[in-house]
């Protein structure tokens, strides 16, 4: 069956008006990571209610450089209200000690929900906007791994203190794309890759430092940009939980691994790596080598999902 956008973003809006209604807006928070699917949900509600709304960004500590000011820059130009809310010494501390990655995922969510419910308290709000997509639901109910976004499902949505309004719950991720284009968004947010809710804390196999987060932030930095035109659904780096030797300046050295991973999909329910070229690989490595003294070995993951996942953890 067809995918109408144009039909989805009526039927969406008539829903929302008869949960919301246009004098409650500054009831209403949205959760808001400059991802196509929490941006599309809060121009949605906002949109249904005629009047901009209050949008925040968690700033967790988890993201790539700079990314807070740029995401805050671009929500407001939409027309949003938006705030950043420093959380990293929250989220910092509920991943300390955290070695398995669904542990992980659940501090987190434990963490960045717990700071949302203060926020709402602090703003005398009830509803909070999310944009949780079909695949977070199918793969935590599935078992696969726990999406940190997904409460109602879990039984877990009433003890943090807010009603939840998630437009697109039922949406897969080209469909959330085709609504975005629909709305008249930006191409940064229509086509901006998909980034994890956990952010770099999935991105490190192992503890989660602040160490490490500077780290991986540098190596992704590398790895986007030199891998900007190459066609793929994600293309990010992986700092791996073990060290290998190597040599720099003629010295022995103990660095760090880091994986890379390139993958094609259409709906994050399956994927195919991608083959870059050597060349380019070449060029990754030596830069990260160079740049990011600590590391000292650079790998290519050639796994498809499944059987892996697109993400390490």
């Amino acid at each position: 069956m067809r995918f109408d956008p144009e039909e989805y973003i009526e039927s969406k809006l008539n829903d929302i008006k008869r949960i919301l209604r246009p004098e409650e807006s500054d009831k209403v928070l949205a959760a808001c990571s400059g991802g196509v699917d929490s941006t599309v949900s809060a121009i949605l509600v906002a949109r249904a209610l005629g009047r901009p709304i209050k949008a925040v960004y968690i700033d967790d500590g988890l993201r790539r450089k700079g990314e807070p000011e740029r995401v805050q820059k671009i929500l407001n130009e939409l027309g949003l209200s938006t705030f950043i809310y420093d959380a990293k010494k929250d989220v910092l501390e509920a991943l300390k000690g955290k070695v398995d990655a669904e542990e992980k995922r659940k501090a987190f969510r434990e963490a960045f929900y717990t700071v949302l419910g203060r926020i709402i308290r602090e703003m005398n709000a009830k509803y909070l906007v999310q944009g949780t997509i079909a695949a977070d639901i199918v793969e935590t109910v599935g078992g696969i791994k726990t999406q940190h976004n997904v409460l109602e499902e879990l039984g877990i949505a009433d003890k943090y203190g807010f009603k939840l309004i998630e437009p697109v719950k039922d949406l897969y991720k080209p469909q959330v794309r085709l609504i975005a284009r629909k709305l008249g968004l930006p191409a940064e947010i229509c086509e901006r890759k998909p980034f994890p809710g956990p952010g770099l804390a999935v991105r490190i196999v192992g503890e989660v430092t602040w160490e490490k987060l500077e780290l991986l932030r540098k190596v992704t930095e590398i790895v986007e940009e030199e891998t900007s035109d190459i066609e793929s659904f994600q293309s990010f780096a992986v700092l791996l939980d073990v060290r290998a030797t190597g040599i720099r300046d003629g010295k022995r050295v103990y660095g760090y691994i880091v994986a890379l991973r390139v993958v094609s999909s259409e709906d994050a329910m399956s994927a195919r790596f991608v083959e870059v070229p050597y060349e380019r690989l070449r060029r990754i490595s030596t830069r990260i080598i160079s740049e990011v003294p600590e590391v000292s070995r650079v790998l290519y993951d050639v796994t498809d999902k499944p059987p892996a996942t697109i993400e390490f953890e």
